[in-house]
């Protein structure tokens, strides 16, 4: 029973005398293909992670909160964007950097702020205004799923190409059995 699925499995490589030199080429292209794609699949998917992850740790590392205050008041704060679904607006703020400097920008603010109230900006090492970083677990989900993208997409492009070798096998062995067709079909009869 075991020597014949291993004979199942492996029916590529055993010998026949109808095996051609093209058949073993095309035995090698299958599995160098598949080795690549699991191995350098695997290799692409981690270090594409790693990559995200380490470029959204440093995100973390270089923003951080800090205090603002609304400079406009609401009804101003209407007129300078338009109001969202979730009852929020574009209203100038103006905050202190780490360095002391004075910095004024545009953040989305609740509605019902009035002209003074404090705000949470985020701001990069500079002191400019920037979103939010990604949280650790977010990084961890959009890493692992463009490092997942990447394995795939590497695995995509080595499938293809052992495709494409595999035509061209294709197209010499058909062009080798049209010959021989022609050679063979002409004794028949006789």
């Amino acid at each position: 029973m075991r020597q014949l699925l291993m004979r199942q499995l492996f029916w590529r490589w055993q010998s026949s005398p109808l095996r051609r030199r093209v058949d073993v080429v095309e035995n090698w292209i299958i599995l160098v293909m598949w080795v690549v794609i699991a191995l350098g699949g695997a290799l692409a998917g981690t270090v594409t992670a790693h990559a995200v992850g380490t470029s959204f740790a440093q995100l973390r590392n270089d923003r951080h909160v800090t205090r603002a205050v609304l400079v406009e008041s609401p009804a101003r704060a209407l007129q300078v964007g338009p109001t969202d679904v979730y009852g929020h607006v574009l209203g100038r703020v103006r905050w202190t950097a780490s360095d002391g400097s004075t910095h004024t920008g545009v953040v989305r603010v609740n509605s019902g702020l009035k002209t003074g109230s404090q705000v949470d900006v985020w701001v990069n090492g500079q002191g400019r205004l920037t979103g939010a970083p990604p949280s650790a677990y977010a990084a961890t989900i959009e890493a692992g799923a463009l490092g997942a993208g990447a394995a795939i997409a590497f695995g995509g492009a080595v499938f293809a190409s052992g495709r494409l070798g595999r035509w061209q096998l294709d197209r010499r062995r058909y062009d080798q059995w049209g010959r021989e067709w022609d050679r063979l079909g002409s004794t028949w009869g006789r």
